[in-house]
């Protein structure tokens, strides 16, 4: 009889079991609905506190970040050159009559030294005075010139900017045309003129017509280059007649360029209150009262459960 084998034994099965923990009933704090508390009052604070808004009063927006506002524009540029070229047109104003009368003070020694002797000290303090004004005007008038030139640059652009144009005229022809010896003559005077037509608010259609005030600076404008030009071709005579001329001549010029500083700042003025009329100071502060006609913000609804 065949041998009797012993059955396999079966491994025993393996099942994967999870524990999970979970706290009693009763172990975690029960969460409170919060209490809304009474109004006692606005918050007390031991010492000052060092938050809060800045003391500044509402205004008007000048530079918005984003958008066009945030440049500077040509009146805001242009009330700032006529604040600086106003003074500097003035002072030079008055020291040319200063100059002026230095030149006629030496020419009444010129007189007076055809029959009688001069004191010294008097012809040297005649002279020093006299150097030293001429100086001072001849390079001080550097100053009130480019600063005037730098005006009109300027206030052509805001023109054209309020009236939402182009220049009429490139700023190198403008240039040329006022820098220029012997063209500026003639041609400076249209430059200003439609200057003053495009401030006025004028149409391109109609040709502009200087006033009157216009005319009178150009015929100062005149009168001290052709002084100007007379005195440098009166420097190459000899004589002493030819000295007491230039003198007298001299004299004219600078009461020429005062009479040109004068009449200028009264154009800048006039023209730079016509393109910008509200000063900054006299500006009042703005304060909102309330607003009409604006839509309501778009806000999201408190939930009544909310604490405020």
């Amino acid at each position: 009889m065949p041998p009797v084998r012993p059955a396999p034994m079966r491994q025993p099965t393996r099942h994967r079991v999870r524990w999970v923990a979970s706290p009693p009933p009763g172990a975690l704090p029960q969460r409170r609905n919060p209490v809304a508390e009474r109004y006692s009052g606005p918050p007390s604070y031991p010492v000052p506190p060092r938050w809060g808004f800045p003391n500044l009063v509402w205004r008007r927006p000048t530079a918005v970040p984003g958008t066009a506002s945030g440049e500077v524009t040509a009146g805001e540029r242009l009330r700032v050159i006529t604040r600086s070229l106003l003074p500097v047109l003035w002072t030079f104003a008055a020291l040319a009559v200063v100059a002026s009368a230095a030149e006629i003070w030496r020419y009444v020694l010129l007189v007076q030294s055809r029959d009688s002797a001069l004191s010294t000290s008097v012809v040297s303090v005649s002279d020093s005075f006299v150097i030293t004004a001429g100086l001072l005007t001849t390079i001080l008038s550097l100053l009130p010139s480019g600063l005037t030139v730098w005006w009109l640059l300027v206030a052509r652009r805001a023109a054209a900017d309020a009236r939402d144009e182009v220049p009429p005229r490139r700023q190198w022809h403008v240039l040329a045309f006022v820098l220029v010896p012997v063209v500026n003559l003639i041609m400076v005077l249209p430059i200003v003129a439609e200057l003053e037509h495009a401030v006025l608010r004028r149409t391109r259609d109609t040709r502009p017509k200087p006033s009157r005030l216009v005319l009178i600076w150009w015929g100062v404008w005149m009168l001290n280059w052709v002084l100007l030009g007379l005195v440098i071709v009166w420097r190459f005579r000899d004589g002493v007649q030819a000295l007491a001329d230039g003198v007298v001549l001299v004299a004219l010029t600078d009461l020429a360029a005062a009479g040109l500083a004068v009449v200028t700042a009264l154009l800048v003025k006039r023209m730079s209150g016509l393109l910008a009329p509200v000063a900054e100071k006299r500006l009042r502060l703005l304060r909102v009262l309330k607003v009409e006609g604006a839509p309501d913000p778009d806000r999201r609804e408190r939930p009544a459960s909310s604490v405020r």
